[in-house]
């Protein structure tokens, strides 16, 4: 099968350090490496892009066509992306950005490349512009070094709760834009809806990926060697369900942030994160004395002679 010309650039762009011929020779190019939103399958896209301050900017162009083109969609169901600079990559969070500020993100999109200008003269659909910022939570800097499978625990726990009060304090801004933004004939308040959306979404799957694999994968393993914990693991796996819960009632309710009322929002916000923390707490203090002398990495077994 003949290698799509999508492929011949990824090679190229890897083979070379970040460095392509043809059409994008000289420009600003990435990988942006996305989870199909139906297969679930990485598929991995080149894109030009133009930087930001600290984060980078790229555009659902799909060379001015009539629709979004499915990279779009992939990161709105899946946030969290790879990206590939140069010879560096990282993960990120993709915002689509919105009302005010998506315009004036594509105008300096246009400064720097013209042409987008002109995809965009080409179809009645706004391009969207993504930002590929860092998907980390504010702040993050990590539990330090990681040893043992207790000190990788406690890491995701960390970036679990940093993803939470990213949460909180985007909402929160959310609600003061609204309330400085006031009075008759006035527009809306510039939203946070789809930031809040992406980090909230971005949250979610990632306590649900670390749940599926304690429950499918560490727990078992454990409770080979500790059969007296049954119970334990037994209330933890109930937790997970609960907790399962609780994100998709978290979901609908950031959904509806635009038109919430801020107080009642709230209250609801800080219930469910405290039930979240909660669970958190209950499973570091089940599990990191019993993960404290387990290496992490795993060490590979031994090949027999």
């Amino acid at each position: 099968m003949p290698t799509s010309f999508d492929q011949s650039v990824i090679d190229e762009f890897r083979a070379n350090g970040g460095k392509v011929g043809g059409p994008f020779e000289g420009g600003d190019l990435l990988l942006l490496t996305t989870t199909g939103a139906r297969s679930g399958a990485s598929r991995t896209t080149p894109l030009g892009y133009v930087r930001h301050g600290d984060s980078l900017l790229v555009v659902g162009s799909n060379l001015g066509g009539p629709r979004h083109p499915g990279w779009y969609y992939n990161l709105l169901a899946h946030p969290v992306v790879r990206v590939e600079v140069g010879t560096s990559s990282f993960e990120a969070l993709a915002v689509p950005a919105e009302g005010a500020r998506r315009e004036e993100l594509f105008a300096h999109v246009v400064r720097a490349v013209p042409g987008y200008g002109d995809y965009q003269e080409r179809t009645r659909r706004p391009l969207p512009v993504v930002v590929l910022g860092r998907a980390e939570p504010s702040g993050w800097s990590g539990p330090g070094e990681v040893r043992t499978l207790a000190d990788k625990l406690l890491e995701v726990h960390t970036w679990l709760r940093g993803q939470l009060r990213q949460v909180r304090a985007e909402v929160e801004a959310h609600f003061a834009a609204r309330a400085a933004h006031s009075g008759p004939g006035e527009p809306p308040a510039p939203g946070l809806g789809l930031q809040i959306r992406q980090r909230c979404l971005a949250f979610c799957q990632a306590l649900e990926f670390h749940h599926v694999s304690e429950d499918e994968h560490l727990f078992p393993g454990i409770a080979r060697d500790h059969l007296d914990l049954s119970d334990v693991f037994g209330r933890l796996a109930d937790e997970h369900r609960t907790v399962a819960r609780v994100q998709g009632e978290l979901a609908k309710l950031l959904a509806g942030v635009h038109i919430a009322d801020p107080e009642r929002f709230r209250a609801e916000l800080r219930a469910m994160s405290e039930e979240l923390e909660a669970h958190l707490d209950h499973e570091e203090e089940a599990l990191l004395p019993l993960l404290a002398d387990v290496p992490w990495p795993p060490e590979r077994p031994r090949p027999t002679p």
